[in-house]
């Protein structure tokens, strides 16, 4: 009896093996690694004309802060020459920003809130 050459194993279609040259390209996915946004701090500086009571006002109307807590903040403005009011996204830091410097134009004050990378 003659002996066989056995025969080759049947490949789907959707499965290539290496070295066959038909072109197709296998892509692996990668995991998209995301960062979370950086975050910025506002930061108000202390200046000799600018009322107590306006800066207290501005930290309760734009950060949302109680009086108690508004009040520590002014007062170590005033003592140490700035205090950090809160820490944002980089948009919503500048919009507050530019919120406190134009209540303070409205109100005449030469009050001064810049923000910085936290």
């Amino acid at each position: 009896m003659p002996s066989k050459a056995p025969k080759p194993p049947v490949v789907p279609p959707s499965v290539t093996r290496p070295n066959e040259g038909d072109g197709s390209v296998v892509a692996e996915r990668q995991a998209a690694k995301t960062e979370p946004p950086r975050m910025y701090q506002v930061v108000m500086l202390n200046d000799d004309f600018t009322p107590m009571e306006f800066v207290v006002m501005v930290l309760q109307e734009y950060f949302r802060l109680d009086l108690e807590a508004a009040t520590l903040i002014m007062l170590k403005i005033h003592h140490e020459g700035r205090a950090v009011c809160g820490v944002f996204s980089k948009d919503v830091a500048a919009t507050k920003v530019e919120l406190v410097l134009a209540a303070a134009r409205r109100s005449g004050h030469p009050l001064q809130c810049i923000m910085e990378a936290a």
